[in-house]
């Protein structure tokens, strides 16, 4: 009996280890994860012009054939610029409450199954309001939206819309280590005053 439950609980070891070590090798490292991400957003971006720097004076092509535009040095976020906004006179201020209303596509499954599907708040005046507080980090109702939600506001007046492609380190902060690029249409409000 002693010998049937040695070869038993071997057996089951030997079992354990081999599922173990398979489903090591279907998992990737976070390092494969972020060069996934990088192909997702080159190959969405292959369809556009990009323009690897901001336009003097802020003038940007307008609408849905112009560029996108690199916000940052190390292409974390990139903006096509549907509508500019007033920037001279309706420039987002520093802690200055935002609102916003987004639709997303998930870049990931658009590079692996060439579908786009969309979620978010834009067409739907049901789901609650989301806002931040402009260039606020310690508001974690403005953090949890991540930083690259904010930064076309850098550039456009407050009643902009845009195209803005988010890779995970600048999106959600729920959302960053699941290493999924997205890419969002987002319009800016303010709150109307009482």
């Amino acid at each position: 009996m002693k010998i049937i439950n040695r070869i038993s609980t071997i057996v089951l070891g030997a079992c354990i280890a081999v599922i173990s070590l398979s489903s090591c090798n279907d998992s990737k490292s976070y390092a494969e994860r972020l060069v996934d991400e990088t192909k997702a957003v080159n190959y969405y971006l292959s369809d556009f012009r990009v323009e690897n720097s901001i336009p003097e004076n802020n003038e940007f092509e307008l609408g849905p054939d112009a560029p996108f535009y690199r916000l940052d040095d190390e292409g974390n976020v990139y903006m096509q610029v549907i509508r500019k906004g007033d920037f001279e006179n309706n420039k987002a201020t520093d802690d200055q409450m935002i609102y916003f209303r987004w639709e997303r596509n998930n870049l990931l499954y658009y590079y692996n199954y060439g579908k786009m599907i969309s979620e978010g708040n834009s067409n739907n005046m049901s789901y609650n309001s989301t806002w931040f507080r402009f260039n606020n980090t310690t508001n974690s109702s403005s953090t949890q939206w991540g930083s690259g939600v904010q930064m076309p506001l850098n550039y456009l007046g407050i009643d902009c819309e845009v195209n803005l492609i988010v890779k995970s380190q600048y999106g959600f902060s729920s959302e960053t280590s699941n290493v999924t690029p997205y890419v969002y249409n987002i319009r800016y409000f303010v709150p109307m005053s009482n």
